[in-house]
């Protein structure tokens, strides 16, 4: 007698999942890192929480590329704290390895602007993390959420929107 067992969905394999093509990345900011003693665990493997301040960085930086600096944001009174976030983990980064944080605006609703990341291998083949990031402007002074984005800001994103879409 042979029991038959129900027959289950089979999943993609995790490598198919992870692997990005270089077209997916076309118009995205680009922010080189490579992995310090400083950035992992005793292991050499990166710490989870590292990731976030390389998207960090690299928002900082794309921001800079079309004009707007951080501390002229502050000196306007405007702070973009992190309002919603969301991470998924592929596989390690490792001490010494190099790899690129990909970040593009994906849209300005109102005061809410959405970013999206990929962290990859240099070489563009490797997905290391994916995530998304919701920023608000606040106003500093009053420590409540802004009506608007201040005009000078609103330019610039609308720069990058039409680039970076």
């Amino acid at each position: 007698m042979t029991q038959t067992t129900p027959s289950q969905p089979k999943l993609p394999p995790t490598s198919a999942i992870d692997k990005v093509t270089t077209a997916e990345f076309e118009n995205w900011f680009e922010y080189p890192i490579k992995v310090q003693p400083h950035h992992t665990d005793y292991a050499g493997i990166v710490w989870h929480g590292k990731y976030l301040t390389w998207m960090e960085e690299a928002r900082v930086e794309c921001l800079r590329s079309i004009g707007i600096d951080f501390a002229d944001l502050v000196a306007l009174g405007c702070d973009l704290p992190v309002v919603d976030l969301s991470l998924r983990y592929h596989r390690s980064l490792q001490l010494g390895m190099m790899a690129l944080v990909k970040t593009r605006m994906l849209e300005v609703t109102g005061v809410r602007i959405n970013w999206d990341y990929k962290i990859v291998s240099t070489d563009g083949e490797e997905l290391y993390v994916s995530g998304q990031v919701t920023l608000v402007g606040l106003d500093r002074e009053r420590g409540k959420i802004m009506r608007q984005l201040p005009p000078a800001m609103k330019d610039a994103l609308a720069k990058i929107s039409a680039s970076y879409k």
